[in-house]
């Protein structure tokens, strides 16, 4: 059984959905593992990771408008504000979008579906830089 981490780097530019499928892919093909699993963490409050459809951009852009309505900013009832009017709407967007994702490997390659991305939820207005922690355990 082999296990491996490493630390993806994610510099947004404010609200929206960031896709790192790709670096995911990198990554895992490089460690050799043919059959496992990866756990991917965002180690943010204010920002959360999903899988989403990645071939229409208009799922992303529904997603982002549905959560604004949802959680919406500068609500009055809102005791944390010290950050700004967007940083409690952002935990509690994080808190629905979840920080932590496990995805089979099997032969090698993620088990996502035709349209599946991995995405990093930006929940704040500002860019950020933002880590996801990734943790691969398997078998060559």
């Amino acid at each position: 059984m082999r296990q491996s981490h490493t630390t993806f780097t994610v510099r947004t530019r404010g609200q929206g959905f960031y896709e790192i499928t790709s670096d995911v892919v990198r990554w895992l093909q490089a460690e050799g593992v043919s059959l496992g699993q990866v756990t991917l963490f965002c180690r943010h409050t204010s920002a959360g990771l999903t899988i989403q459809e990645n071939a229409d951009p208009d799922v992303l852009r529904d997603l982002a408008e549905f959560l604004k309505r949802l959680v919406p900013e500068g609500a009055s009832w809102y005791r944390h504000v010290d950050e700004g009017p967007d940083d409690m709407p952002a935990h509690i967007r994080a808190t629905l979008s979840g920080v932590s994702l496990a995805i089979p490997v099997v032969q090698g390659r993620l088990v996502l579906g035709t349209w599946q991305g991995i995405f990093l939820c930006e929940h704040r207005q500002m860019p950020h830089t933002r880590q996801v922690v990734g943790y691969l355990i398997g078998e060559g």
